[in-house]
């Protein structure tokens, strides 16, 4: 999974821990593991704000593939790419869970991750599933 994208010197650790657990949830979903899994076989333990993403994904991946199906518009979690399908997962567990950040933060970033590892259209289709789950879940 290469990025398309610069890297600049600085770059936020947020962004940094939501990249590293796509990566993570990439793996488990190419390998058909849970994240539980794929983080109980590293050699180096990840930062908290992986861990968390990772763990949360597998907590709640029915829940969270309900939504998904839900605002999806036809998309089978199958037929999705498996890039997109690990950005809505993850940024759904935000929403739901991580209420110390702002939605639009959590939109923001799913929306960068997409356009930068996905395919051209696929920051379109994520910044509108996840808009349609926020309105239902965050009032906020």
């Amino acid at each position: 999974m290469a990025s398309r994208r610069s890297r600049s010197s600085h770059v936020d650790s947020r962004s940094q821990s939501r990249e590293r657990a796509l990566t993570l949830l990439y793996e488990a979903d190419t390998k058909n593991l849970d994240g539980h899994s794929v983080l109980a076989g590293l050699v180096e333990n990840p930062d908290q704000v992986t861990a968390l993403i990772v763990r949360g994904v597998a907590d709640l991946a029915t829940e969270i593939d309900q939504l998904i199906i839900k605002h999806a518009d036809g998309w089978t979690i199958e037929r999705m790419p498996c890039l997109d399908r690990n950005i809505l997962r993850m940024a759904t567990f935000e929403l739901l869970k991580r209420v110390d950040i702002p939605k639009a933060v959590i939109l923001d970033e799913a929306v960068e991750l997409a356009k930068t590892f996905s395919t051209d259209d696929s920051g379109r289709y994520v910044n509108g599933v996840l808009s349609a789950i926020a309105k239902e879940i965050r009032a906020s």
